[in-house]
C-alpha cells in the first residue's frame, strides 16, 4: 500500500455553495422556519428590574440614575438600554445552529453612516459593545423587534410598523442570498457606500434630504467646529470643557491613572495599533481626558473623551469606552479574548467593511478594559423621529442589508441563505415575532417605570 510522502499535503475538501445551501435547507427539518414566529414568555423568566440592576454593577454610581431616566422616556429608549433583558429572552428561542460574529445589540439606532480611512461615507453597524460569536437569528430578531418598537414610537400604524420589520428581514434574506453566490474576497470587499445607499432609496425627495444631511454632518466634523464645542485653550494648555453631569473631569479615585497622565494605559493602547499607525499617533500629544456619558446602554460605564494635539490648530478627540462582559456571554459562551476591549475591536473589524484608523484597546489601572476610537468621525445617525412610513421602510431595508453583509463576513452565507430559502416564510415568521416581542418590551418598560415610581430604582428625568 502506498503511503503519502510526509511533506505532501492532503487534498483540501471544499463544499460547493450549492451543497452548503442544501445543508442549510436540511436544518429546517429540525427547526422549521415557522418556529421563529412565536414569542412565549419562558417559565421562570427573571425579573426585568433584577436584570437591569445586575447590568448596573460596576458602573459609575452617580451616572446610573441618568441611564434610568433615559430608559424611562419610552418603550424604545428602554429597549435600547435593555440589551441584557432581550439576550436572556433570545436564549430561549429556536436557533438553526449556525453561528456568526454577532453584534449583540443590532437595534435600528445602532446603524448609521461614518467615514472610512479613505474618507468615503459608508452605511454599516456602528456599535459593537456586545459583540460575540452567537446564533445569527439573535441579531435578526433584535433588529426586527426594534423596528416595530421604533415604529410605534413615531406613531406609525401597526401595519406600517410590521411592514418595516418585514422589509428589514426580507432585505437581510435577499442580500444573504446574494452573498452566498459571491467569492470570499468579494464579500469581504463589499461596502454600502453613499452611492449604493442612495440608489436603494425609492424617492428622489428622500435622496435629496439625505444628501443635505450628509453636507451638514461633514461641516460639523471639521476641527474648526468641534474644538470650540468640546474644548478650550487655557493659556498654553488645551482642556476639555466641563458640562456636568454629562461631561466632567474624574477624580483620582474614579480614574487611578490620572496622576501619571494615563501613561501606562495609553502605552498599551498604542501597542494594539498596527505599527504604521503608531507613527501617526505619535504626532499627537495627550492633553486632557474627561468622563463623557454616551448613549443609553453605555451610561454609567467609564466612558471618556481624550483630547490629543499635534499643534495648536491640529486636534483629535478620541473616545475611550469601557468594555464589559457581553450580554450574550451567559448564553453563547465566553469570549476568546481576556480583554473585553480586544473582544469589541476584533468583532468590529470582523463585521464592519471599514473601521476607524485609531480603533484599539487597552486596560486601565482600575482593572477595567477599554476600547478607543475617534469621536464623531463624520458619524451620521438616523433621526428616526423625522421618518414617515416610506422613510422608515427604506431605512429598515438598509439595516437588514448591512446586517447580512456583516454576518456574511464571518458566517456561512450559503448555509444561512439555504435555511431561509427564497420564499417569504422566514420573513413572515420574524415579523410575527417582532410584533409579539414589541408587546413584551412595552410591558417590560411599564414594569421598569413602576419600579422607579416605587423607589426601587433611582432615575434622573430628562430635561
Amino acid at each position: 500500500m502506498n503511503q503519502p510522502h510526509p511533506h505532501e499535503q492532503p487534498e483540501p475538501q471544499f463544499l460547493h455553495a450549492d451543497d452548503r445551501r442544501a445543508a442549510g435547507k436540511a436544518l429546517r427539518d429540525t427547526v422549521p422556519r415557522e418556529a421563529h414566529g412565536r414569542w412565549k414568555l419562558p417559565k421562570g423568566r427573571r425579573d426585568v428590574v433584577d436584570l437591569i440592576e445586575q447590568s448596573n454593577r460596576g458602573r459609575v454610581e452617580t451616572l446610573v440614575p441618568i441611564r434610568h431616566g433615559r430608559m424611562m422616556e419610552s418603550p424604545f429608549t428602554f429597549y435600547r438600554g435593555a440589551a441584557a433583558v432581550m439576550a436572556a429572552d433570545l436564549a430561549t428561542t429556536p436557533v438553526s445552529g449556525i453561528r456568526v460574529q454577532a453584534c449583540g445589540d443590532a437595534h435600528i439606532s445602532n446603524f448609521g453612516g461614518f467615514a472610512t480611512p479613505e474618507r468615503r461615507i459608508v452605511f454599516d453597524i456602528n456599535d459593537f459593545d456586545e459583540t460575540l460569536p452567537a446564533p445569527w437569528e439573535w441579531d435578526v430578531k433584535r433588529l426586527a423587534a426594534s423596528v416595530v418598537v421604533a415604529g410605534r414610537q413615531i406613531r406609525l400604524s401597526e401595519t406600517d410598523a410590521a411592514r418595516g420589520a418585514r422589509a428589514a428581514v426580507r432585505s437581510y434574506r435577499e442580500h444573504m442570498a446574494d452573498y452566498a453566490g459571491m467569492r470570499s474576497l468579494e464579500v469581504w470587499y463589499d461596502t454600502i457606500d453613499v452611492d449604493r445607499f442612495l440608489k436603494a432609496i425609492d424617492s428622489e425627495e428622500r435622496r435629496e434630504r439625505i444628501r443635505e444631511r450628509l453636507e451638514q454632518v461633514q461641516e460639523k466634523n471639521v476641527p474648526e467646529f468641534m474644538f470650540p464645542k468640546l474644548a478650550e485653550h487655557r493659556g498654553t494648555a488645551a482642556r476639555i470643557k466641563d458640562d456636568p453631569p454629562l461631561i466632567f473631569h474624574p477624580t483620582a479615585e474614579q480614574a487611578p491613572g490620572l496622576e501619571s497622565g494615563y501613561r501606562e494605559a495609553f502605552a498599551r493602547y498604542r501597542e494594539s495599533l498596527a505599527e504604521h499607525l503608531r507613527v501617526l499617533l505619535d504626532r499627537f500629544q495627550f492633553c486632557d481626558l474627561a468622563v463623557k456619558a454616551v448613549g443609553i446602554g453605555s451610561v454609567g460605564t467609564m466612558c471618556s473623551v481624550a483630547l490629543m494635539m499635534a499643534a495648536d490648530d491640529d486636534p483629535i478627540f478620541l473616545q475611550v469606552k469601557e468594555a464589559t462582559t457581553s450580554v450574550l456571554e451567559p448564553y453563547a459562551g465566553k469570549s476568546l479574548h481576556a480583554n473585553h476591549g480586544q473582544r469589541v475591536v476584533t468583532g468590529q473589524r470582523l463585521m464592519q467593511s471599514a473601521s476607524d484608523l485609531f480603533l484599539g484597546w487597552t486596560h486601565g489601572k482600575s482593572g477595567r478594559d477599554f476600547y478607543v476610537r475617534q469621536l464623531r468621525d463624520m458619524k451620521i445617525s438616523a433621526i428616526v423621529e423625522s421618518f414617515d412610513a416610506g422613510d422608515f421602510r427604506d431605512y429598515a431595508r438598509m439595516c437588514g442589508w448591512a446586517l447580512a453583509r456583516a454576518h456574511a463576513r464571518s458566517g456561512d452565507a450559503a448555509m444561512i441563505a439555504g435555511y431561509m430559502g427564497a420564499s417569504e416564510v422566514f420573513d413572515d415568521a420574524i415579523a410575527d415575532f417582532s410584533v409579539e416581542y414589541a408587546d413584551q418590551a412595552r410591558r417590560d418598560h411599564r414594569a421598569f417605570v413602576n419600579a422607579v415610581r416605587q423607589g426601587r430604582l433611582k432615575a434622573t428625568p430628562l430635561e
